[in-house]
């Protein structure tokens, strides 16, 4: 139970600090483009491949791996897995990855919308 409690409260603080980068990046660059959710994915990949290369300990990874980085974004969690293929140099299977996220993403956001658009009638 205290493993799950790490992760709740390292996602409610990764949750509140992605939601105030977004305002600062909207404040300070304008909402012509997504500066938040790019700033946030960029920050968060570096953070979590950093977090676990440095090797924290399991609670603490935890918490700060899992729970602040997973509320934060979870591109971060993509880009590491990604960055494991490349690694491994399993370079189809990075590439595999890649496409299936990106398109199969954009497939499911779409759906989403149309089912809630078919849902409301319009």
């Amino acid at each position: 139970m205290t493993r799950f409690l790490l992760v709740c409260l390292g996602g409610a603080l990764g949750s509140g600090a992605r939601y105030l980068t977004s305002l600062a990046a909207a404040s300070l660059l304008g909402i012509g483009f997504p500066y938040g959710t790019l700033i946030v994915n960029l920050l968060g990949s570096f953070l979590l491949g950093f977090l676990m290369e440095m090797l924290p300990p399991p609670n603490v990874r935890l918490l700060l791996a899992t729970g602040v980085m997973g509320g934060f974004t979870t591109y971060s969690t993509f880009n590491y897995e990604t960055t494991g293929y490349l690694r491994d140099g399993a370079w189809a299977m990075a590439m595999l990855n890649i496409s299936a996220t990106v398109a199969g993403c954009l497939v499911a956001g779409l759906g989403g919308l149309a089912a809630a658009r078919a849902m409301l009638g319009r």
